[in-house]
């Protein structure tokens, strides 16, 4: 498989790196338009060379570089968010459907080896509680804290809900950009399932805190850690279990999904619909903040 890296920024180059390491690939192009970090600084001068391409550049530039691709009959991994509104998402959902190309979208932490054990786990979850706290980077800040950290966390909670979302609230606040740098959200699904959600850019602490409740289980994941515990209750007494999941790279796996997807077809975690679904929930929530930062403006 001939694969272009399209943005050779943070993600690109970590991306560029698991992929020329592949067995099955052959990194074709590093594409971006600082000649001094990329092999090429034009993307539609490599596209008719290569079978697939993994989009890394600026949210904004989503569907423009991942349409092109596909319209040259390329196969895509896009960077979450798959693109800046819905009816861009639309069109790459369908343009990949028309073309029967892959479509899959970088929701890595669905290939944590700690959320993966935790995910084997559960099958009813009453309550999900998630914290996704950063330090300020430049890098990202084109989007919202929902689009750039919270998206995570909602693809966890869609993904082990497995219904529809029936509500959403949310409140948020701008600290140091023009735009929303801190979110809560709670959203509840059609199940009776409710999950509480958090997010900051803005944090002096790296925090990555996922947990789930469910009758007779209570699970907790420290996904920067890779570390698990597990709480149940059996004859009367309280049993605590924990587990470490370190050593996996979820990037490599995401990658190496991504290469299956395209050779042996096999469905990637999160494909152009699913992504188009978590895109509109991290919308709405934005679109609540906003109305709410409106009100009390």
């Amino acid at each position: 498989m001939k694969l272009a890296v399209i943005g050779a920024g943070h993600m690109g180059r970590f991306h560029a790196e698991k992929f020329s390491r592949l067995p099955g690939v052959e990194l074709a192009a590093v594409v971006d338009r600082d000649a001094a970090r990329a092999t090429v600084s034009d993307y539609r001068t490599v596209i008719g060379k290569i079978d697939a391409a993994v989009v890394a550049v600026p949210t904004d530039l989503h569907h423009e570089v991942a349409r092109a691709c596909l319209e040259r009959g390329v196969h895509v991994l896009v960077e979450k968010p798959l693109a800046a509104t819905l009816a861009e998402a639309d069109d790459l959902v369908d343009l990949a459907a028309k073309k029967n190309l892959v479509l899959q979208v970088g929701h890595v932490q669905r290939y944590s080896s700690a959320f993966r054990a935790l995910a084997a786990r559960v099958d009813r979850p009453l309550y999900i509680d998630a914290e996704r706290l950063a330090g300020f980077k430049q890098r990202g800040a084109e989007v919202d804290v929902i689009l750039d950290l919270m998206i995570h966390d909602l693809d966890l909670a869609l993904s082990l809900a497995r219904v529809e979302v029936s509500a959403v609230s949310a409140c948020g606040f701008r600290v140091l950009t023009s735009d929303i740098d801190i979110a809560s959200a709670r959203v509840e699904f059609a199940n009776g399932c409710v999950a509480d959600l958090s997010s900051s850019r803005v944090s002096q602490a790296v925090v990555r805190k996922f947990r789930v409740f469910q009758p007779g289980l209570y699970a907790s994941a420290d996904l920067q850690g890779g570390k698990l515990r597990y709480v149940r209750q059996s004859e009367g007494a309280i049993q605590e279990t924990e587990e470490t999941h370190a050593g996996g790279d979820a990037l490599e796996a995401q990658a190496q999904a991504f290469l299956e997807a395209v050779q042996k077809r096999n469905p990637p975690a999160v494909d152009g619909v699913e992504g188009r679904r978590v895109l509109k929930l991290a919308l709405d929530i934005g679109r609540l903040v906003r109305e709410r930062l409106a009100r009390f403006a």
